[in-house]
């Protein structure tokens, strides 16, 4: 095991959970489950980072279309053809959408924008937005978890960090193509 590696993870893995989870998404927390089933995190920390990460980007953006409907962000945001749809979705289910935002594919960043220049008042998405992120947070760290439980079931105890980051990443590379393709097939 590269002792300098494995003190990166430590020191850092969380700070990357928490940006990721800020940018992107399922494939960071699932990731990162897989490594705290390795003993490199811990999983309630992995949960609240990617609570704090994928909370703090929607409330933002929805601060964004609220707030800041002109700028040529939110502009860009808006030109998507999946803002159109997110609208009508937000019209028909708020909270429904609000709680599922999370797992629609192609909604992830203009869904946001459009419940903030939607009627929804600030309160409400603060509230139900906290609840879909901590349900969304759990869901896929523990799933992580249980990929890194499957793997070793498997293969036996990993040993050295590169393997179980090789491991991790190809777990994480998989849900992500798994997820496009269901995603594209839909369309």
């Amino acid at each position: 095991m590269n002792p300098a590696l494995h003190q990166f993870i430590v020191d850092y893995g969380l700070w990357a959970v928490l940006g990721g989870t800020f940018l992107e998404g399922e494939s960071v927390v699932v990731f990162a489950g897989f490594l705290a089933h390795q003993h490199l995190l811990h999983l309630p920390e992995v949960m609240l980072c990617a609570f704090a990460g994928s909370f703090a980007a929607d409330q933002l953006l929805f601060f964004l279309g609220r707030r800041y409907r002109e700028h040529r962000l939110v502009r860009r945001i808006r030109e998507k053809p999946a803002f159109a749809r997110a609208l009508a979705l937000v019209d028909r289910y708020p909270h429904g959408f609000i709680l599922s935002l999370r797992f629609l594919y192609g909604l992830r960043t203009v869904g946001p924008v459009a419940l903030g220049m939607s009627r929804v008042p600030p309160l409400r998405f603060l509230v139900l937005n906290a609840v879909a992120a901590a349900i969304w947070a759990a869901c896929f760290s523990l799933l992580g978890y249980a990929f890194g439980q499957t793997i070793e079931s498997l293969l036996g105890r990993l040993h050295g960090v590169e393997t179980k980051l090789a491991v991790a990443a190809a777990i994480g590379a998989a849900i992500w193509l798994a997820y496009h393709l269901i995603a594209r097939r839909r369309r």
